[in-house]
């Protein structure tokens, strides 16, 4: 029996069956490159999803991390504060886009900084609607699972949910659903379901993460920001996932001009130590009375060594501009591809800098999802040692979250694996090959990128 089907037993017998996992147990890890209790070698374009932008174990921040184990490791913010928390909240104060001063507070997971992101809110405005939208992820706990635009997984049987949260459309041009048709929705949930005086908040993903990485367009966000300031709505950037140079920015809201007046941030904030953030406008984060925020573990200092080693790094390295550069890699391979004959079920390919992902269909008239085929891709990539990702609300995507600071010709490893499992994945469905002098081809021109 090998190492691996034996944990596979042991966590059958021990863990909760709800806790979704893989079949790779790590063993070790570096950079971009993962290796299992039974030696074998991967290729990492899950990131732990999106946590290890800066890579597994980056020296700078073991050192900060090994640093501060020297000194303390706990002692509750709350308790006795310590410099490194307030360096790090002067540091986000300094970087996040909202255009005023800003004030920060550390939490430890996602979920964490979105809840107190609404509390922040609901306290600032005295109301207490929030407003989320179609395809969302904003995390697993009740308020999180309500404001998820996602069933599956993650609602599935775990209702009621909190009251007052209510979504409205996300547009998505590549199934010609429009900006214009998404914030009519909106108006619609207005006039039909809730008075907008009641709303404290607006949250949403600069690109959507779980929901298929769906690219929120400019003229989204542009709009978003208007009604909430004719409206006296709170807009929180849920930049969990997309924040911290993974799309070439160091937050994705950037990318649109738009000034959030709320930053939700963790994923990528520590390297690979749980920690996230609230950061915003001071007159709104300020609204909450002393006390009512915080938590035993939040800011934990040896997660607080590591995320202030990890904005060294991103400016350090330049990681922003690696994005960009390792996106446009990722995605013209991926054009090439689906330009080939016998490729026309990848049917769109999208994406920010290093967050790209390409959706499977039946074909591209259709555009019909293909789950199954989705599937099998990431089951040919492990196979070959590429650790992928699925997701989407119609389970046909394929997310390549790679470490920022891949080495190029791992990442040419990685896409040759890719190219080889899509071709593998798709030769079962792929009919006999037609004589290559037949003019019946294919149009490669049939499918759509997005910017």
């Amino acid at each position: 029996m090998t190492a691996s089907a034996d944990l596979q037993m042991r966590q059958r017998a021990a863990v909760a069956g709800g806790v979704g996992t893989r079949s790779i147990f790590a063993k070790k890890a570096l950079n971009a490159e993962l290796w299992d209790v039974d030696g074998r070698r991967f290729i990492d374009f899950a990131a732990g999803i999106a946590v290890n932008n800066t890579g597994h174990r980056h020296p700078k921040i073991m050192r900060a991390v090994a640093e501060q184990a020297e000194h303390f490791t706990h002692t509750c913010f709350h308790v006795a504060p310590y410099e490194g928390y307030i360096r790090l909240a002067e540091r986000l104060n300094a970087i996040a886009p909202t255009g005023a001063e800003n004030r920060t507070m550390l939490v430890t997971t996602g979920a964490e900084a979105v809840e107190n992101a609404i509390k922040i809110a609901r306290a600032y405005t005295g109301r207490s609607g929030v407003v989320a939208f179609s395809g969302a992820f904003h995390g697993r706990t009740l308020l999180g699972m309500a404001l998820t635009g996602k069933v599956m997984p993650y609602k599935k049987n775990f209702g009621p949910f909190p009251a007052e949260v209510f979504h409205a459309p996300f547009p998505n041009p590549y199934l010609g659903f429009s900006t214009e048709e998404a914030i009519a929705g909106l108006e619609r949930l207005f006039a039909a379901d809730v008075d907008p005086e009641r709303i404290a908040a607006f949250i949403v993903e600069p690109v959507q993460g779980e929901g298929g990485f769906n690219v929120a367009p400019k003229e989204f966000l542009i709009r978003l920001r208007e009604i909430a300031d004719r409206r006296g709505i709170v807009l929180i950037a849920d930049e969990v996932q997309a924040g911290m140079a993974r799309t070439g920015r160091m937050f994705g809201f950037e990318h649109a001009g738009v000034k959030p007046d709320l930053v939700t941030m963790a994923k990528g904030l520590a390297g690979g130590f749980p920690l996230s953030a609230v950061t915003g406008r001071a007159e709104v984060m300020n609204a909450a009375h002393p006390g009512g925020l915080g938590g035993t573990y939040a800011g934990n200092p040896l997660a607080v060594a590591a995320a202030n080693a990890v904005l060294d790094v991103i400016e350090e390295e330049k990681l922003c501009e690696r994005a960009a550069e390792i996106g446009r890699r990722i995605t013209d391979r991926l054009t090439s591809i689906a330009a080939r004959q016998g490729m026309e079920r990848i049917g769109e390919i999208r994406g920010l800098g290093a967050m790209v992902a390409f959706e499977l269909v039946e074909d591209r008239d259709t555009k019909a999802a293909a789950p199954d085929i989705t599937t099998r891709i990431v089951a040919e990539a492990e196979a070959r040692g590429l650790i992928l990702l699925s997701c989407g609300t119609r389970l046909n995507v394929i997310r390549l979250l790679t470490p920022l600071t891949i080495e190029w010709e791992v990442l040419e490893e990685g896409l040759d694996i890719l190219e080889t499992s899509i071709e593998a994945a798709l030769s079962i469905l792929r009919p006999q090959r037609p004589d290559p002098c037949s003019p019946e081809r294919p149009e490669p021109g049939s499918l759509r990128h997005s910017p």
